[in-house]
């Protein structure tokens, strides 16, 4: 049987930036973000793990273990 096209998410580290599992992203979630698939860019754009709001770049810069740059 072949696989939907549905919605749903990734788990991204804000640390590594590499993708985790949901369980990881659930357990760490100050450090990890939920992305959606097939989702548009934001054009570079820092954001919150945390609140995962948008935030300046300089607060991005500053505090790279709890932010991800958007490409």
């Amino acid at each position: 049987m072949a696989k939907g096209k549905g919605g749903g998410s990734n788990s991204r580290s804000a640390i590594t930036g590499r993708f985790v599992t949901a369980k990881h992203g659930s357990a760490s979630p100050r450090t990890t973000v939920l992305e959606a698939k097939g989702g548009g860019s934001t054009g570079g754009t820092h954001r919150s793990a945390i609140s995962g709001r948008f935030v300046t770049t300089k607060y991005g810069k500053a505090n790279p273990r709890t932010t991800i740059k958007d490409s």
